[in-house]
């Protein structure tokens, strides 16, 4: 398999290579619903042991024809962006130009848009297919496509989770930041589109078990060094700050507060026995 883009810094697809062995910086053949598109090979090809599902094949190297058409559509692209936000500026609408694709095969455009509401754009959409000479379709975006569609970085440094490799978005809720002790700051909590950050949810189930696991905070614990009660969790350790009841305070492995542990380990008890210890004298006489 290898790994396939279809703008600079884009989200990645996967592909199998079929006979080729392109090379990182090789410009390939995709297919598409559209059609085949060119697009440049990120990952080189390679083997891989476990089944991937079906994949689309390439269909070739991109030859001085393709890429002829491919830097035609993009300039048709930039004029159309260009001739979009000029109109939707003219006809005074309240919308962001965010997006455009061209399919070469039926000279078609799709225009993306994001706007705070339902927007009447029946009048744009006919001056938009008299000024660019071809069929346009106009479609809305919610703030995490559109982050998607225009790509960034976001505040860990890396290139954005929805425009690389998320295939959907699951619903992130202010209970996980919560959950993650994650002071509630929205500059601190939120992503480029303005919504909760997606990677709020990659910790929470870790973070949901560790809470079933142990006590709760303000709960009674046992630990090695004596009783005292919950004043803390740290998840990314793996510990519970417990206050103990002779003062001071104590961080414990999760499993010396673990109450199932701790009940197993009085339902078992260690033996103690001496043949269970291994000999200290010689091994041979």
């Amino acid at each position: 398999m290898c790994a396939v883009a279809f703008s600079p810094r884009g989200r990645l697809y996967y592909a199998d290579p079929g006979s080729l062995s392109p090379r990182v910086g090789d410009r390939v053949l995709v297919p598409t619903e559209a059609g085949d598109e060119v697009a440049t090979c990120v990952w080189a090809a390679q083997w891989v042991s476990q089944d991937i599902g079906e994949l689309p094949v390439l269909r070739g190297l991109a030859g001085p024809d393709d890429l002829h058409q491919a830097d035609t559509s993009r300039r048709r692209r930039a004029r159309a962006r260009v001739a979009a936000r000029r109109l939707a500026r003219d006809h005074d609408l309240h919308m962001k130009i965010v997006g455009v694709d061209h399919v070469s095969a039926t000279d078609g455009y799709t225009i993306y848009f994001t706007a705070e509401g339902r927007v009447d754009f029946r009048a744009l959409v006919r001056d938009l297919n008299r000024t660019l000479a071809a069929r346009v379709r106009l479609e809305q975006l919610s703030a995490r496509d559109s982050a998607r569609v225009q790509g960034g970085i976001g505040s860990c440094g890396r290139d954005l989770c929805c425009a690389t490799f998320l295939t959907d978005f699951e619903p992130v809720s202010l209970r996980m930041a919560r959950t993650q002790n994650l002071a509630l700051n929205p500059m601190r909590i939120t992503g480029a589109c303005g919504r909760l950050m997606c990677c709020l949810r990659y910790e929470h189930p870790l973070y949901e078990e560790f809470t079933r696991a142990v006590p709760a905070v303000g709960e009674r614990a046992c630990t090695p060094t004596g009783e005292g009660q919950v004043v803390r969790h740290d998840v990314p350790r793996q510990q519970v700050v417990v206050a103990l009841d002779e003062g001071g305070r104590v961080a414990c492995d999760r499993a010396a507060v673990c109450p199932s542990r701790q009940a197993h380990d009085a339902a078992h008890p260690p033996t103690g026995r001496a043949d269970a210890r291994p000999p200290t004298g010689p091994r041979h006489p």
